[in-house]
């Protein structure tokens, strides 16, 4: 009788034991914390992915164009560096790379947007006007912001 008393108070192994009930919830508070870093950080990082080439423009009383697709953008930097779009080129190869981009997009007819610091050399500015003329773009437009003290 004393063995068999022993044996049971043993605990007999895994009856004894009850096992953790399992959790049926997932947890989603860490999940909610990453997104929530990542979206400050795509709001802080967004800006700066639009930012094209820096330039401080003139200030004119003219009213902005509508434009229906994206406009095909020449900038003259205060250090007379010519860019396409936001790709530098040299003035050697502005005409032939304005051509190869208008005809893919819908010929000559495409109006170009120019944008050139108030501070930079009017020489280069009106050499880049010149050779855009001379190859037979005849829609430019010069961009300048909106003059804010009148």
């Amino acid at each position: 009788m004393g063995m068999s008393s022993a044996g049971s108070a043993g605990g007999g192994g895994r009856r004894g034991r009850r096992r953790a009930p399992v959790m049926a919830e997932i947890n989603v508070t860490p999940m909610v914390d990453v997104m929530l870093v990542l979206l400050i950080i795509f709001m802080v990082a967004a800006p700066m992915l639009t930012v094209g080439v820096p330039l401080d423009l003139p200030q004119t009383g003219a009213k902005s164009l509508e434009q229906d697709k994206t406009p095909l953008q020449l900038s003259v930097d205060l250090k007379g560096k010519i860019f396409i779009n936001d790709a530098e080129v040299q003035m050697s190869e502005l005409v032939a790379k304005l051509k190869a981009i208008t005809d893919a997009r819908g010929g000559m007819d495409e109006r170009i947007f120019m944008r050139a610091d108030k501070k930079a050399d009017y020489g280069t500015v009106a050499k880049v006007m010149g050779q855009l003329s001379g190859a037979g773009f005849k829609r430019l437009a010069l961009v300048t912001e909106s003059d804010q003290g009148s």
